[in-house]
């Protein structure tokens, strides 16, 4: 299963507005797509709930993993958002 590794760009982590845009894209890329901080269990992307349980803050480093059509590309994609502040 393809993974790619990310540090989180956002000044306030994975939280609140990054969080919903990135499990948004994460719902939408119509995959099974997973994120995990450190050696944690991995949780669903596309679910909010799941993503702010992992307490993600600036500079801390997730791991993404995708299964299926297109899995590089999405992983790509979602790197590219999850290496963006969107909070400047």
């Amino acid at each position: 299963m393809p993974q790619r590794s990310v540090v989180i760009a956002s000044s306030v982590g994975l939280h609140a507005r990054p969080a919903a845009l990135f499990t948004k894209a994460a719902a939408g890329a119509g995959i099974p797509v997973t994120i995990r901080k450190g050696d944690g269990a991995p949780v669903p992307a596309s679910s909010i709930l799941s993503v702010l349980t992992l307490n993600v803050g600036h500079g801390d480093e997730v791991t993404i993993e995708a299964e299926g059509a297109n899995a590089d590309q999405v992983l790509d994609d979602l790197v590219t958002l999850l290496g963006t502040d969107h909070d400047a």
